[in-house]
């Protein structure tokens, strides 16, 4: 049984089970995923499994949230993931999103990134939601601007080497 979060306009944003492993290892195989992201040792189904178990499922069960499987409302496809990741050396909860190639640029990543972040909100009141990017992620860096989000410092995964670009948005009383 999967799990629906959140509906918008043209899509379902649902729990992460382990009959997504074949989407899963597609998307984690994508060049932009391996560039941007970086490579998870996702090789087979059995591996897509047992990042799904240890990774989203693991979070929703401790959490109640995690990354979420995106399909289009019409016809049920997976084109991506985006929601909310707590990592244990950042303060903040961040979101995350990708989607697969040919599903970029028809704003699905703004759809399910701002239901999303409104989820985080209302439902878990987040006061404040980060998100992380590498410095040449142009298109993804823009999303986040569009989404409210602003950049604020450069961080490093600990035992990375990589500088990353950190952005946040705060709720208030003033700024919702």
């Amino acid at each position: 049984m999967t799990m629906k979060v959140l509906e918008t306009d043209r899509l379902i944003v649902r729990w992460m089970t382990t009959d997504d492993a074949e989407f899963i290892l597609g998307l984690l195989n994508e060049p932009s995923w391996l560039r941007f992201i970086g490579d998870k040792g996702v090789r087979t189904i059995e591996d897509a499994c047992v990042y799904i178990l240890k990774g989203p499922a693991e979070m929703y069960a401790r959490l109640g949230f995690g990354l979420y499987v995106v399909e289009l409302k019409e016809g049920g496809l997976p084109v991506g993931l985006c929601g909310l990741i707590k990592r244990d050396f950042l303060d903040d909860v961040d979101i995350g999103f990708a989607f697969l190639p040919n599903f970029w640029g028809k704003g699905y990543a703004y759809e399910s990134a701002s239901a999303v972040i409104a989820h985080g909100k209302a439902v878990f009141n987040l006061k404040r939601i980060a998100a992380i990017t590498t410095l040449d992620n142009h298109s993804s860096a823009r999303l986040l601007e569009k989404l409210g989000m602003r950049f604020e410092k450069m961080i490093k995964f600990p035992n990375e080497d990589q500088e990353l670009r950190f952005f946040a948005i705060e709720f208030g009383q003033n700024n919702e």
